[in-house]
C-alpha cells in the first residue's frame, strides 16, 4: 500500500532536563509535525510512504526534508513557496507541573497556502491512502479549503482517506467552527483515529464507558467511515501512564491490553505513533485485534524515545507484544 501523508512540517525546540522553557540557556531541536511523524514510522515499517507539505526554500526546511529522506520517506511531492517554517516550543512537565506547548506557526508557508496551490492529479497518482490530521485543518481558512479539496479529490479516485482528529484548541484561531469543518472532512473519510477529547471537540459526541457504543454512534453520524480507532491515556496517581486503545469496524470492536508506562521520557508524538502503526496493522495483519495490539505496543514504545517521531521497527513492537513487559538487555 502506498501512503501519502499531508500536513505541516515543524521544527520543535525543547527545554532540556525538565527545565522551564526560558530557564535553559539552550534548546534542543527536532524535526516534527503530525503527518511527518506518521510518514517516518510507516517508512520504518517498510511501507511505501510519501510526504506532502508546503515549506519555505531555506536551510531549516531543507534540514527537515533531509531528515525524512534519511528514514526512507519519499519527499518528491514537497512544494516550496514563500513564508516561514512553523515552530513550536515545549517544556516537559514533572509531578504536578504539566507539560506545556507554545506554538509559533503564524504566516508559515503551509498556512498561507490555498486552493489551486497543489496539483492533486500529480500528487495523488499511484497513491492508495491519503492521511491527514485535524491540525492541518485548523491553521487557516485558505489551507482548510485546499485540504478539503484534496480529500474530495482523493475520494473521486477511490483513494482511502484516514484522519487523525488531533484537536488543538490553541490552533483553531481563524474563526471556523471545528465541528463544521471536521464534519465535511469526516464525510469523506474511511478511517478515524482519535482520543476522547478529539471526538467530543470535533464531533460533539461524548465518549461513554461503552466505547463500542460510542463508535457505533460515530459511524451513524458519518456513515462513510469504516474504521474507528480510539487511543486513551490514563494519568495514574503514582505518576505512571495507562496506555491502551480500541478499534471498531463493521460491528466488531476490540480493545488492546493496557500498558503501564513508568519513567517515560517524551509524550509528544504518541498519538502519531499510534496512527502510523494502526495504518500498518490494518494493511499487514488479518484482523482488527492484531492491528490494534500492534498499534498500541508500537505507540507505547514511543514514550521511551525523545523527539516527535517513533524510531522503532516492526520487530520492536512485536517483541513487546510477545513478552508483555520491558525486555532485558539484548546482547
Amino acid at each position: 500500500m502506498k501512503v501519502l501523508t499531508y500536513g505541516e512540517m515543524l521544527l520543535r525546540l525543547r527545554a532540556p532536563l525538565h527545565e522551564r522553557l526560558l530557564q535553559s540557556n539552550y534548546l534542543e531541536t527536532t524535526v516534527g509535525g503530525s503527518e511527518a511523524n506518521v510518514a517516518i514510522s510507516l517508512a520504518n515499517y517498510g511501507m511505501d510512504a510519501s510526504y506532502l507539505s508546503i515549506v519555505p526554500d531555506n536551510a531549516l526546511a531543507r534540514h527537515g526534508i533531509g531528515e525524512l529522506r534519511r528514514y526512507g520517506v519519499n519527499t518528491d511531492k514537497v512544494i516550496y513557496k514563500p513564508g516561514r517554517l512553523g515552530l513550536y516550543f515545549i517544556e516537559d512537565g514533572s509531578g504536578y507541573l504539566p507539560s506545556k506547548v507554545v506554538y509559533d506557526r503564524a504566516y508559515s508557508a503551509m498556512s498561507l497556502a490555498g486552493p489551486s496551490d497543489i496539483d492533486w492529479d500529480a500528487v495523488l497518482e499511484g497513491i492508495d491512502l491519503l492521511h491527514i490530521s485535524g491540525i492541518t485543518l485548523s491553521l487557516s481558512e485558505s489551507l482548510t479549503e485546499l485540504s478539503l479539496e484534496g480529500i474530495r479529490e482523493a475520494k473521486k479516485r477511490d483513494i482511502q482517506v484516514s484522519c487523525d482528529l488531533n484537536y488543538r484548541k490553541n490552533l483553531w484561531k481563524y474563526g471556523a467552527d471545528p465541528k463544521k469543518v471536521m464534519a465535511e472532512c469526516l464525510n469523506n473519510t474511511d478511517i478515524i483515529i482519535a482520543n476522547d477529547e478529539d471526538i467530543f471537540c470535533t464531533t460533539g459526541i461524548e465518549v461513554g464507558p461503552d466505547e463500542k457504543l460510542t463508535c457505533e454512534t460515530i459511524q451513524k453520524a458519518f456513515p462513510n467511515v469504516r474504521v474507528i480507532a480510539m487511543n486513551n491515556v490514563k494519568n495514574n496517581k503514582d505518576g505512571s501512564l495507562g496506555w491502551y486503545a480500541g478499534v471498531y469496524s463493521k460491528g466488531e470492536y476490540y480493545a488492546s491490553r493496557v500498558y503501564e508506562i513508568y519513567n517515560y521520557v517524551d509524550r509528544v508524538g504518541g498519538g502519531d505513533a499510534f496512527a502510523a502503526a494502526l495504518l500498518y496493522g490494518l494493511d499487514y495483519y488479518d484482523g482488527l485485534k492484531d492491528a490494534v495490539e500492534f498499534a498500541t505496543a508500537a505507540s507505547c514504545l514511543k514514550f521511551s524515545i525523545v523527539g516527535d517521531y517513533n524510531r522503532i521497527s516492526v520487530s520492536d513492537a512485536e517483541n513487546l507484544i510477545a513478552s508483555g513487559e520491558n525486555s532485558s538487555l539484548q546482547r
